[in-house]
């Protein structure tokens, strides 16, 4: 079966066009993340080591967690195998943007946001720029980079200050229910290396959950192509695009996985990029921080080279790629059954795909041949001119977003209370994040509006099941 995908901003479901349920398996069980899965429902539900890992693994686990926890500091410092932070930087740990190995939160009237950054390029021209869109996807801005960086090491101007405004707008539902959704309008304010590029493209981004990305890594290509459907051959209104990025350790193109824009295409490149464009912080893989010489990063104290040793980042990415998946909950109750069976027949379950078997990864029997329940295609969809960016990566264009896996949604908000949803956190509940689909998403849309609230009700209990 070809495609019929669209992403969910965040994590939350895409209803797409109306198919049989027995299309689509509808989960019998609570092993949402295979014999890994953990049965922890509190603000920890994200951070265990996946269920089946050996003692000795779970030992590495704990060294990596400690790298991914702790502030890194400014150079030089006697804790010198974690400094050299900066000297521009979003934030001085990974867990800083990825609270509780989840999500963070926007900026709103309670005060500064927390893990939300926005991402910049300026148009590039496929000729002139086409190597620098080879290897990095985009054009990034003169003098400011990649990245919008709003804090930096002392004696040092950090790049801007980021403000998110936000306007309320009510829609009806077809019953007559009104939903509330925000707005956000984002402003780069008090630029302190010149001005902004006028033609700046700019791409709001909070921090994705960390929950089973090595089970994410270990579905064959295979099965994600198998499902990729970009000139919608089957006629039915949704694509399904794999994006094609730069693997670095490799020096060659690969399919992209990771990232809102499915822009990296393993964990390990994901996690030293954020080191780089997050915390300033150079490695083998990137030699080089989102600080660019018209700021004169290079004249200011640094951590040596690399900062972040080879094998910290191996404890990182084995920390990374060994967060568990939580339980469902629920799922055999008469209103959360009703809901699983309305997310597949309308559609949802063509673009969340439910169910993978991953591969054999050498040397990881706690992520080979497991039975996974991720909900999700790891495909690229047009989202609609609401959820649009502008802006760009790789094969990724401005409307277009890789689909969210689905598992532990519904403990977003128990593990961070504030958190939002979508690409950069403006949905407060699962039901505006729905509604906010539009592109592809818009019959999808429309049909979530249309139905009696008893199912809207059984399907957003299906959601927070998961």
């Amino acid at each position: 079966m070809n495609s019929r995908y669209l992403l969910i901003a965040s994590a939350v479901l895409t209803l797409s066009g109306p198919s049989a349920a027995s299309d689509y398996p509808i989960q019998d069980n609570d092993l949402s993340g295979g014999q890994g899965t953990v049965h922890q429902f509190d603000h920890n539900a994200y951070s265990l080591p996946l269920a089946n890992q050996s003692m000795t693994r779970r030992l590495d686990f704990s060294v990596g967690n400690s790298f991914f926890r702790n502030p890194w500091v400014v150079a030089p410092a006697s804790t010198d195998a974690r400094d050299g932070l900066g000297p521009l930087f979003n934030t001085n740990s990974c867990q800083g943007c990825h609270i509780k190995d989840g999500r963070g939160h926007p900026q709103d009237h309670h005060g500064p946001s927390v893990s939300l950054f926005l991402r910049l390029a300026v148009p590039a021209d496929p000729e002139q720029d086409a190597e620098v869109l080879k290897r990095h996807g985009f054009l990034p801005a003169p003098v400011y980079g990649s990245q919008l960086q709003t804090a930096a090491i002392p004696g040092v101007l950090p790049e801007a200050e980021l403000e998110v405004t936000w306007q309320e707008r009510t829609v009806a539902l077809n019953d007559g229910t009104e939903v509330s959704l925000r707005v956000p309008s984002y402003h780069i304010n008090n630029p302190n290396y010149g001005p902004l590029p006028e033609n700046l493209l700019t791409s709001p981004r909070m921090a994705p959950p960390m929950t089973g990305l090595g089970l994410l890594q270990a579905i064959p290509e295979a099965a994600l192509m198998a499902n990729a459907d970009p000139h919608d051959e089957d006629g039915d209104g949704i694509s399904g695009k794999a994006n094609q990025v730069w693997d670095k350790a490799e020096q060659r193109t690969a399919l992209g996985r990771f990232g809102w824009k499915a822009a990296e295409p393993n964990i390990h490149q994901q996690s030293l990029g954020a080191f780089a464009g997050d915390m300033g912080l150079t490695s083998s893989l990137n030699p080089a921080t989102d600080c660019t010489e018209a700021q004169n990063c290079h004249q200011l104290p640094d951590g040596g080279t690399p900062e972040v040793s080879d094998k910290v980042a191996g404890f990182v990415t084995f920390y990374a790629s060994s967060l568990a998946v939580p339980a469902r909950r629920n799922l055999n109750t008469p209103e959360v059954s009703r809901g699983a069976r309305l997310f597949n027949d309308s559609g949802c379950a063509a673009c969340h795909t439910p169910r993978y078997q991953t591969g054999t990864v050498a040397d990881r029997p706690e992520l080979s041949n497991q039975t996974i329940w991720p909900y999700t295609d790891l495909l690229l969809h047009d989202m609609g001119e609401g959820l649009a960016d502008g802006r760009g990566e790789f094969l990724a264009d401005g409307r277009e977003w890789r689909t969210p896996p689905l598992w532990g949604l519904g403990l977003a908000q128990t593990v961070l209370p504030r958190t939002g949803f979508l690409h950069d956190g403006r949905a407060r509940t699962l039901e505006e994040a729905i509604i906010w689909h539009g592109g592809e998403a818009q019959p999808a849309n429309d049909r979530y509006r249309a139905m009696p609230a008893p199912d809207r009700v059984a399907l957003l209990r299906f959601l927070e099941s998961l």
